[in-house]
């Protein structure tokens, strides 16, 4: 065996342990490791070793229906702390797409396993592979117009104190980040402000650029536009910080109201979005249209990550689709692509043309 594991709970430890460097890769695969290790000394009696392929199939079925649910999953509304008596494995029953995904990171841990001489064998070896059929249309993002009612929900925020003004302007760069860059939710909270940098084109035009790192550790350049170093200057300004960060400066992209300059949570950012469009729903409703109430009723299911497949979207209409591929990171980019300036600098002048938040002017 090449790990020093005595027991199935050291074993899944040890192969955590590999993902240390990527937080947001590190929690989901804890999460489902966790879920499995609970349902097999809780649910099935059973040790990993011990599991085969029909407990698998009943695996399945478990995650599309965590059951008996007081055992399993957690009261309406509440996320108590791990620590808590009231935690719970589960939010609710898994989609399908979601036990897809449990299973394959379920998948990783058991072939990794075996890779070591801690199983003998793959439980889900014998899964039935189902033919990879063709991503369905993203539904999940905002109409121009609705994008438009969630930029004046935003800028109507209230600031007559101080603390309002910090909120509206932690919001603002929020949403700037989300739409302009289009990033993810773990690239907002792990991002350094001295990510931008400014560099010559091969045209000798100067432009800025913000160095992200996504998923898999994966490093790509987002074009960043006039408008959204006007953003990030704005929000340093409210933050009693320079207009731009120094190279080696460690401040995060994006700052709790008060207290040390620490990152932010995934699930406090989850809440400001939420907010945000809950807001927006409320007030579109207000009106009493038929027209209004269906967008709200859109708008208020909108998350996080609804905010990436916006900025994907609305690009994509104006843009060709190697600019947006390359400024989300959903292909790889090669390394050649380090040394080709021009094709970057067309990137730049592309995105910025045609890609803005349409924030009001300061």
């Amino acid at each position: 065996m090449q790990i020093d594991a005595q027991d199935d709970r050291s074993a899944i430890l040890a192969w955590l342990a590999r993902f240390a460097d990527s937080p947001a890769t590190l929690s989901s695969y804890r999460k489902e490791s966790e879920r499995l290790l609970l349902w097999c000394v809780l649910q099935r009696e059973l040790a990993l070793s011990s599991l085969r392929h029909e407990d698998m199939l009943a695996y399945q079925h478990f995650l599309a229906d965590p059951s008996p649910a007081h055992i399993w999953v957690m009261a309406p509304g509440q996320k108590p702390a791990r620590s808590s008596p009231l935690w719970r494995p589960f939010a609710g029953p898994l989609s399908p797409q979601s036990v897809r995904q449990a299973l394959s990171i379920i998948n990783s841990l058991f072939s990794w396993l075996v890779a070591a001489g801690y199983l003998a064998g793959n439980p889900l070896a014998l899964a039935r592979r189902k033919t990879k059929q063709r991503s369905p249309r993203v539904t999940r993002f905002l109409s121009m117009d609705q994008w438009k009612q969630v930029r004046i929900t935003i800028e109507s925020l209230p600031q007559e104190t101080e603390r309002q003004k910090a909120q509206a302007a932690r919001v603002r760069w929020l949403f700037s980040l989300l739409y302009i860059g289009g990033l993810r939710v773990s690239e907002v909270c792990d991002g350094k402000m001295a990510g931008f940098f400014c560099r010559p084109g091969a045209d000798g035009k100067d432009r800025w650029w913000m160095e992200v790192t996504g998923k898999g550790e994966k490093t790509r350049l987002i074009p960043a536009t006039t408008e959204l170093v006007s953003e990030l200057m704005a929000y340093r300004r409210s933050r009693g910080l320079s207009p731009l960060a120094s190279h080696d400066e460690t401040t995060p992209l994006l700052l709790p109201l008060i207290g040390a300059p620490k990152p932010m949570a995934r699930t406090a950012v989850h809440e400001i979005v939420k907010s945000v469009m809950e807001a927006t729903a409320a007030r579109l409703r207000l009106s009493g249209t038929p027209e209004a109430a269906a967008a709200a009723a859109h708008i208020e299911q909108a998350s996080t990550h609804w905010m990436r497949h916006t900025a994907g979207s609305h690009l994509s209409n104006q843009v060709d689709l190697k600019v947006v591929r390359d400024n989300l990171g959903h292909a790889n980019i090669s390394t050649t692509n380090t040394y080709v300036h021009a094709e970057d600098d067309s990137r730049h002048d592309a995105t910025a043309e045609v890609h803005k938040a349409g924030w009001t002017l300061r």
